[in-house]
């Protein structure tokens, strides 16, 4: 759990621009697909039902989304993406062939491309 919850906590922290520990709730399924994660749009609007505060902020808590987001791993809710999916998308992103992608390279397309 304490692994899972680290990986949780790396990929929220890509996206809390303003370091206080919360996100744009529109970065929400950027950072459940950056976990592994393919929900249809209704499961993730089921997610941040659940995530989001009584009285919608525009938002969301990390202390509120770890719980919920690790529930959501530990149980396999979504069926992740296809390896070859994967590695195709990879693939387009490694643009000099070089077989990895650099962090700010990834930080850079998950967040402005």
């Amino acid at each position: 759990v304490a692994e899972i919850e680290k990986k949780i906590i790396e990929a929220f922290e890509v996206f809390d621009h303003e370091c206080n520990k919360t996100v744009d709730v529109r970065e929400i399924g950027s950072i459940v697909r950056s976990l592994g994660c393919f929900p249809t749009e209704a499961e993730l609007h089921e997610l941040l039902a659940k995530v989001e505060e009584e009285e919608p902020t525009g938002y969301i808590h990390l202390e509120k989304f770890l719980p919920v987001m690790t529930k959501v791993l530990l149980d396999r809710s979504y069926r992740p993406i296809p390896e070859d999916v994967l590695l195709h998308a990879f693939e387009a992103l490694d643009e000099n062939k070089c077989g990895y992608i650099t962090k700010e390279d990834l930080v850079k397309y998950l967040t402005e491309e």
